[in-house]
């Protein structure tokens, strides 16, 4: 069986699976029982999420201290952007700046290319909810080999979702080394792009920089109370609004009873 007819009929697999098994299916991308690849996959990519979660605090020092190593660790074009403003007065060659950059935007990219490879929609169902992203990810097979290649180029761009495009690339079949030299075009355009604005800004780009690392402690902590604190308001709103609802229900229901209760009898 070829690439092709392998995605296909993993396609309508996914397309093809009831809807009442239960919102849990949502969390879970592969059909039926898991195999030890899919419960691997899963795993890096719940370890790709925790690594993110654990760098986010660590950003502001890194920032000033370390900038070419969190460009690499995260692929941020904060972090590029401050990287080459310090390469703009010696800290650090510019080129080692956009190589760090790039491989940091696309060492991990190849994960997701491979849960499109093995789940198809389900992995896509993972990243969106808009019926627009899966109408579109379930033509993957049907978009023209250059169309595919140009949208992974361009999925670097702010406002792509980057991983429905990544994964598209392996539900259609595309290879993998022909993914990875796709990718790190697009990375290392974006990244050239974000080097040249932070090296032409240069001293002004490492004043602010140094600004952030004098108060690292408060802003990280402030990131980190920030992300305990939304879900909590949100419970709180809920909460709210529940008890107005249903008051406005329970009168509207009593006024009704009312309405009846003072009708003639028929």
């Amino acid at each position: 069986m070829s690439t092709v007819e392998r995605t296909s009929s993993s396609l309508a697999a996914a397309g093809a699976a009831p809807a009442a098994i239960g919102p849990w299916r949502r969390f879970v991308p592969w059909q039926g029982r898991a195999t030890r690849l899919d419960l691997a996959l899963m795993g890096a990519i719940l370890a790709v999420v925790a690594l993110g979660l654990v760098l986010r605090p660590l950003k502001p020092f890194l920032l000033a201290s370390h900038p070419v190593l969190l460009a690499f660790l995260t692929g941020d074009l904060t972090a590029i952007g401050a990287a080459a403003a310090f390469a703009r007065i010696g800290e650090a060659p510019l080129w080692l700046v956009v190589a760090a950059g790039a491989a940091g935007m696309v060492k991990l990219d190849w994960l997701t290319w491979w849960t499109g490879r093995q789940w198809g929609l389900g992995i896509v169902r993972m990243f969106t909810t808009s019926e627009r992203a899966l109408r579109v990810a379930g033509r993957a097979t049907e978009l023209r080999p250059w169309a595919l290649r140009v949208a992974v180029v361009l999925a670097v761009l702010p406002g792509v979702p980057t991983p429905v495009v990544y994964a598209m690339a392996g539900m259609a079949g595309m290879r993998l080394v022909t993914f990875l030299f796709l990718d790190f075009a697009g990375a290392l355009a974006m990244t050239g792009l974000v080097a040249g604005l932070g090296y032409g800004l240069g001293q002004q780009a490492v004043d602010v920089v140094l600004l952030v690392d004098r108060y690292a402690s408060v802003v990280s902590l402030a990131m980190i109370a920030v992300a305990m604190l939304i879900p909590v308001v949100r419970r709180l709103v809920r909460r709210r609004r529940s008890p107005a609802v249903t008051a406005g229900g329970s009168r509207g229901r009593g006024s009704g009873r009312a309405r009846r209760a003072g009708e003639p009898g028929r």
